[in-house]
């Protein structure tokens, strides 16, 4: 039977929190200290192992495409060759240009000698997409991934060189507390005029268990965008959660509705949050407030996205090169298909 709670129940709950319940967690969970050497010894071994299953994972991928292409020339490299070249770029991070001379240096050996343009072309072959998607399903397959426990975090990549994108989030949210007498209008243009794809908005479903992305989404314009996007994914790989976890931004009705009844969501609520809602906001936020100890066990495995996220942009950096939309999604992709190969190899 449902306990019957109000605004005022949520709001004093995150007012203990605030006041001494997430002190009690964190003694609770001390932050481990990491042994850099063995943290080193495990990292080279889990590159090891993706570098050893890449080409029998990629044959997997490409077995099962089988195109018409009718007359014409065919491709100067083979599907299995476009993918290889196409994920080593990115694990790389060098230019394309940077690319194409390393691989004319080492053409005596690969016979792969490609321009520059062939390697762009690469992010938006539809054939390669098909492979990366396959490769992406066979992953999570080999690794066992089912019905997993999530958690779901957005983030940006900058498109400029100039541009960073935690430091200019950072000053937009100083400059909106202060700018407080510039007229709406005239700043919401001026924020247009000089955020214009300067971010790809990012999105990425976490497995808790095996650290292995989900699905992932892309935007140019909006975090909530690429949100949609990671979800629309879930539907061609036909993936069920067991349970959610994200962050505030998410945390109103509107989201929590949109999960099917028998998935468990854990989100921290607004301080303006309401009972107003469907019949699975309204047991969240009776979870919430009458079992909160466990429920902070639950929304605290969140820093299982923050920990994703941190290892991709310490291994591809904050940037992407491409502009065009759809080589930008398939350059977050492969970031994410490496991040999965990693983990391939991790023992915990």
């Amino acid at each position: 039977m449902l306990m019957p709670i109000g605004e005022k129940d949520i709001r004093e709950k995150l007012k203990d929190i605030d006041e001494f319940l997430l002190a009690d967690y964190k003694k609770q969970h001390p932050e481990k200290k990491r042994d850099w050497r063995t943290y080193e010894e495990q990292n080279a071994l889990r590159i090891k192992e993706a570098m050893r299953q890449l080409k029998p994972l990629v044959d997997g991928a490409v077995d099962t495409i089988q195109i018409y292409k009718g007359p014409g020339p065919n491709h100067i490299l083979s599907l299995k060759q476009r993918v290889l070249l196409l994920l080593l770029q990115r694990l790389f991070g060098e230019s394309n240009r940077m690319m194409a001379s390393m691989l004319a240096i080492f053409s005596i050996l690969s016979d792969v000698d490609v321009s520059y343009k062939t390697i762009e072309r690469l992010y938006s072959d539809e054939e390669v997409q098909m492979a990366l998607h396959n490769l992406h399903i066979i992953i999570l397959r080999k690794k066992g991934v089912m019905n997993p426990d999530v958690s779901g975090d957005g983030t940006g990549y900058s498109l400029t060189i100039s541009k960073h994108y935690a430091s200019v989030a950072a000053k937009e949210k100083d400059d909106a507390k202060e700018a407080k007498t510039v007229p709406k209008e005239t700043e919401a243009k001026e924020t247009a005029k000089n955020t214009k794809k300067a971010f790809a908005y990012s999105f990425k479903w976490i497995d808790i268990k095996t650290k292995m992305y989900i699905s992932y989404g892309t935007s140019l314009k909006s975090e909530r965008e690429a949100y949609d996007r990671a979800n629309k994914m879930l539907d061609n790989i036909e993936m069920e959660f067991n349970s959610v976890r994200l962050d505030r931004y998410y945390s109103c009705s509107v989201y929590v509705d949109a999960f099917d009844k028998n998935i468990a969501v854990y989100v921290i609520p607004k301080k303006n949050a309401t009972m107003n809602g469907g019949w699975h906001w309204k047991r969240t936020m009776i979870n919430f407030v009458k079992n909160t100890p466990d429920y902070l066990e639950h929304y605290f495995q969140r820093e299982n996205s923050e920990a994703g996220w941190s290892a991709d942009k310490r291994r591809f950096g904050w940037g992407i090169a491409q502009r065009r939309p759809d080589r930008i999604d398939t350059a977050d992709f492969c970031t994410e298909l490496w991040h999965n190969m990693f983990q391939l190899g991790a023992t915990k």
